[in-house]
This record gives structure tokens, C-alpha cells and sequence, in this order.
């Protein structure tokens, strides 16, 4: 696509008023009590299945930037009788390609605007994002997922760094689920990240590319109503193929639409439950730390098969 075509999406697919001028939620305003009731419904055998990476502070391949951990307190001189306990201190830094986290509406600019027009200045250094920010998901995030899963729709075991998922696939891969993707959902696109991994090494997105949805996929999600997008990489296709706009997605999926997004989830075992009980639909949970004006949150979803 043209960057011409790209940029016009910021216009064309706009939700910037949709629901109020003073709107900070987004997309999420597409999840209400009806939704949640149907994403209640879609329970059936109660399996509960974690779709978040390991946070661990071991530096590796996979985390090249490990989180801060430090007992504050061991059990190394708890006393022999009696009452004793152990206490951790965490720091990390949630965006990036190791850690699974949802962004938050302050996470991304466009010509210097967040979602809804406000600008970009509101996330400051000194007290960070005075609007946007996670806590507008304190109550968490509950709605039918949906796992449209793209190697087992090509037949093969994961997809390549740089493969692009074009609209025209999206509605097919959803097609060939037997899933209609209906407003609020929370779409789950499965790329085989780790199962790449596993066999040909980790890859590092802005060096080798990273497999995801292309820019041509926006009109489709404006279209569709989802609430929220995540994938087991992150998101966009790398290299996006749209000059001077990286991450079309992230750029115009969250400043244009308001559209929430879960990078880095781990989704391998959500992939072969799926698969076994031939069902990619199910409740989905996200439960983002209320942290106060901050861009995004790391995330642990649940699905509930």
C-alpha cells in the first residue's frame, strides 16, 4: 500500500467523537454488560488457559531485557518455629517483544495526537499519562475471544518473519473457523511465534522482521467493532511495507480507532485447546494493574474455554 492510502485511513476509519468529545476509552466502550453476558455463554468446559509469557530475570535470547527481581525478604534466616515469610521488589519495562502487556490509548501519537484528539503533550515526563492511561481499565477487560489461528489455516507449523495477513485472509481464516467476528470481540491472532522459535531461533522484529497484520486489515477491523486486538508477536508486520510508517496497526489502529492492543501473549496452548475441542471462541480476561497514568500494563489474560 501507498503511504497516501495508509495516512487517508486516519481520516476514513476515525472513531474520534464516536462516543463523546471528552471519550478516553476507545474501543472498549464496545464491550458492555450484553457482551459480557455472551462472553459468559461461550464457556463450556471451564478449562482455564494462561496466555502470558514468563516474566523472568534471566537475560536470554527471548529477554533481552529481563526484569529486576529482589527478595527483600528470604526464607534464609526465617526462624525455625513460628511464623515467617519471604517478600519481593519487581521493576520492569512492559513494551517492547518480551513481555505480554495491553496498550493504553496515551501509548502512541500520531502528528502529535493521542486517540480523540488530545495531544500528545498530555503524557508528561514528570507525572506521565494525564489521560489514556491504563487505570481506564480498572474494572478489566471481559469479552468472547476469538482465536483466528494462521498456520493451521495454511497448513503449515508457524509463519515466517515478514509475512503479512491480508484482510482478504482475515475474513477467510475466520470463515474457515465457522467464527463471525461481531462487535466487541477481542481477536486473537496466532502467528506460531514460539513454536518458530523452537526451531529456527528467536528472531528480533525490528532486525529480522516479525509476521502480522498488514495495513490493508484496518477498514476490516474498523468494520468488524473489535475491542481489542492481540497477537503472539506483535501485532504489526515487519517490515510494514508502507514507507515512513512502521507500524500501521499500532499507528493508526490506536490513534485513529482507539483500539486496544495485547503484544507478546503467549497463545501455543490456547492454539491446541482450541484445536482438540474444535471451538475458537471462548471468555476472555484482561486484568491490567492499575497502575496511575501509565501507557499500558503487563497482563496475564484467561481464556475460558
Amino acid at each position: 500500500m501507498s503511504e497516501a492510502e495508509v495516512r487517508s485511513y486516519f481520516d476514513q476509519l476515525s472513531n474520534w467523537g464516536r462516543w463523546g468529545e471528552d471519550d478516553q476509552l476507545g474501543t472498549l466502550n464496545l464491550i458492555d454488560d450484553a457482551k459480557r453476558l455472551q462472553a459468559a455463554s461461550a464457556v463450556r468446559s471451564g478449562r482455564g488457559i494462561g496466555c502470558a509469557r514468563t516474566l523472568s530475570p534471566v537475560r536470554s535470547e527471548s529477554n533481552p531485557q529481563p526484569i529486576l527481581h529482589h527478595m527483600t525478604v528470604s526464607g534464609e534466616g526465617a526462624a525455625q518455629t513460628g511464623f515467617a515469610a519471604a517478600a519481593d521488589w519487581v521493576g520492569f519495562d512492559f513494551h517492547g517483544y518480551a513481555v505480554t502487556h495491553i496498550d493504553a490509548p496515551s501509548h502512541v501519537f500520531w502528528d502529535g495526537k493521542m486517540f480523540n484528539g488530545r495531544p500528545a503533550s498530555t503524557v508528561r515526563t514528570a507525572s506521565g499519562a494525564r489521560a489514556g492511561s491504563v487505570e481506564l481499565a480498572r474494572d478489566g477487560i471481559v469479552s468472547r475471544g476469538v482465536l483466528l489461528d494462521f498456520p493451521r489455516h495454511r497448513g503449515v507449523a508457524y509463519l515466517d518473519p515478514g509475512d503479512p495477513i491480508h484482510a482478504d485472509e482475515l475474513v477467510a481464516c475466520a470463515e474457515s473457523a465457522g467464527v463471525t467476528i461481531e462487535s466487541g470481540d477481542i481477536v486473537l491472532v496466532y502467528v506460531g511465534r514460539d513454536a518458530r522459535a523452537r526451531d529456527k531461533g528467536v528472531t528480533y522484529p525490528e532486525e529480522h522482521g516479525s509476521p502480522g497484520l498488514h495495513a490493508s486489515t484496518l477498514p476490516l477491523l474498523r468494520k468488524w467493532d473489535v475491542a481489542v486486538v492481540g497477537s503472539d508477536a506483535a501485532n504489526d508486520v515487519m517490515p510494514s511495507g508502507v514507507d515512513s510508517i512502521a507500524t500501521p496497526i499500532h499507528a493508526v489502529g490506536m490513534v485513529a480507532l482507539g483500539l486496544w492492543l495485547i503484544d507478546n501473549a503467549y497463545l501455543e496452548d490456547l492454539s491446541e485447546a482450541c484445536a482438540e475441542a474444535s471451538r475458537w471462541t471462548f471468555q476472555f480476561t484482561i486484568a491490567p494493574l492499575r497502575f496511575k497514568n501509565a501507557t499500558g500494563s503487563a497482563v496475564n489474560p484467561i481464556a475460558v474455554l
